[in-house]
């Protein structure tokens, strides 16, 4: 197994992804928005939806559970919104084109909106969002997964809710703000990933399913099964349930499919937004706003224990530069999981980055 150190070069990492895509039969756009996404994820750090999701993708693909190919079907459509059936077809790849095409719209009408009932899994959100915003666009991205129930609302232990992402892009005349979070305190990703090494969450962010908060992501596994905490955790986890059904409400309610219909398994229900500033005080007045923004949290002095105050997406987008440059740090359960399907499909497993060529 690989240390947690291990760099490989995002090119050859876009590579191995794309080429198991292509010969899993995956349409070859599809196969570039899917690896692009994904490895994206890993450059900006969030190492749970990134190539992690890629084993289990082919997996769907094989089964046919995930379209290698196709397109997704309009089912209404006004001057500035769209709902669209994704038709099972990966997720990258729909909410990729629902982000063109809501920038599309939002150049002509001020914002553009487009809701996908039926994408299959759209992974990283923040790569969506930094995409946006540096195309100087306001994007806001929210997805729900109608097939799984993970998180109880707020005073019960019943799941009802996925952790419920959501993410927005705002440009600067710097580098943009990335928001990326969930309506719950953590997620099913991480949870697996530590359950299965046998190792506790950083804090309480789960319940049993008698409602005591614990770091022991195990409750989850366990029968009866625990439930993942809402944003706020015991004390102040209406807020993260108000939130939940916020999200709910913008992807199933206005794409008219969601838990109210038969499970059809693994995917999402998506919402793809984009305000365009240049409709309402201009780029250059928006820019001045959020530079201030930006310069006051820089400048508010940090509490004991913390160096500097930052603003979300600062460090992935940091993080995201600096593996580009010197090679990404995968984690070291990644590899094992693509060792099979790279042996299945006869693609070279990528090599690991040169440390010599490391700038730092």
């Amino acid at each position: 197994m690989d240390a947690p150190s291990t760099r490989y070069a995002a090119a050859a990492l876009e590579d191995c992804a794309r080429t198991l895509l292509l010969r899993s039969g995956v349409r070859a756009d599809i196969a570039g928005d899917v690896e692009s996404i994904l490895v994206d994820g890993d450059l900006l750090g969030h190492t749970t939806h990134g190539l992690a999701l890629l084993a289990p993708y082919l997996g769907e693909i094989e089964r046919g559970t995930m379209a290698r190919d196709g397109s997704v079907s309009v089912v209404s459509q006004r001057a500035a919104t769209e709902t669209w059936d994704g038709r099972k077809m990966p997720g990258p790849w729909c909410t990729l084109r629902a982000l063109d095409r809501a920038i599309e719209m939002a150049a002509t009408q001020g914002t553009g909106t487009v809701v996908i009932r039926r994408s299959h899994h759209i992974a990283c959100l923040a790569a969506y969002a930094k995409r946006a915003a540096e195309r100087g666009v306001v994007a806001l991205i929210y997805c729900s997964d109608p097939a799984t129930a993970s998180v109880a609302p707020f005073g019960g232990v019943t799941p009802v809710f996925t952790p419920n992402p959501l993410a927005a892009g705002i440009p600067t005349s710097r580098d943009p703000i990335v928001l990326d979070i969930s309506a719950s305190l953590t997620t099913n990703g991480l949870t697996a990933r530590l359950h299965k090494a046998g190792q506790k969450l950083p804090h309480p962010w789960v319940q049993d399913a008698q409602g005591n908060a614990t770091d022991d992501p195990g409750v989850l596994f366990a029968e009866p099964h625990g439930t993942l905490l809402p944003l706020g955790g015991l004390d102040a986890g209406h807020k993260g349930y108000a939130l939940a059904l916020l999200i709910e409400a913008l992807t199933a309610g206005l794409a008219g499919m969601g838990r109210a219909d038969p499970n059809e398994g693994w995917g999402a229900t998506v919402f793809v937004q984009v305000i365009d500033p240049r409709a309402f005080g201009g780029i250059a007045a928006f820019a001045r706003q959020m530079d201030w923004l930006v310069d006051a949290c820089h400048d508010a002095t940090p509490r004991e224990g913390i160096e500097r105050v930052r603003v979300p997406g600062e460090g992935g987008l940091a993080r995201f530069r600096e593996q580009r440059e010197n090679g990404v740090r995968l984690h070291p359960t990644i590899m094992p999981m693509l060792a099979p399907w790279c042996e299945k499909l006869g693609v070279p497993m990528p090599q690991k980055a040169d440390p010599s060529l490391r700038s730092g």
